[in-house]
């Protein structure tokens, strides 16, 4: 006797259909998901890199500023640390880790699948 699985082949091909679409959208799912995660830390590293930047930019004018003045403002201070706290928050954001189970959803529709053919193949 055949697996049941080619009977259903056989007789009902749309359902196999179906189970591939809905495999091909929780694929389509979960890569959107971690495309976003990848794409919010890439952004984050591009803040960080460009947070750095202003941050010593500012820091070296306030340093010339400072000296050239001969008094020192709370400003020479505030401006370049508040481009170094974004880049430092920037850096924090892009060093996330990614999800540990990456497509965990998935494979566990693969092993529900697996499992169920192996116990319909038992049965035969």
């Amino acid at each position: 006797m055949a697996h049941p699985i080619l009977s259903v082949l056989v007789a009902r091909p749309d359902l196999v259909v179906e189970h591939v679409a809905g495999y091909a959208e929780l694929v389509r799912e979960e890569a959107s998901a971690l495309g976003t995660q990848l794409a919010r830390r890439a952004i984050a590293g591009v803040l960080a890199a460009v947070g750095l930047l202003v941050g010593l930019t500012t820091a070296g004018v306030a340093v010339m500023l400072g000296v050239t003045q001969g008094a020192f403002h709370p400003v020479l201070v505030a401006v370049p640390g508040s481009a170094l706290l974004v880049s430092v928050l920037a850096w924090v954001v892009a060093r996330q880790r990614l999800p540990a189970e990456i497509f965990g959803e998935l494979k566990a529709q693969f092993d529900a699948d697996a499992r169920a053919l192996h116990a319909a193949g038992a049965r035969t």
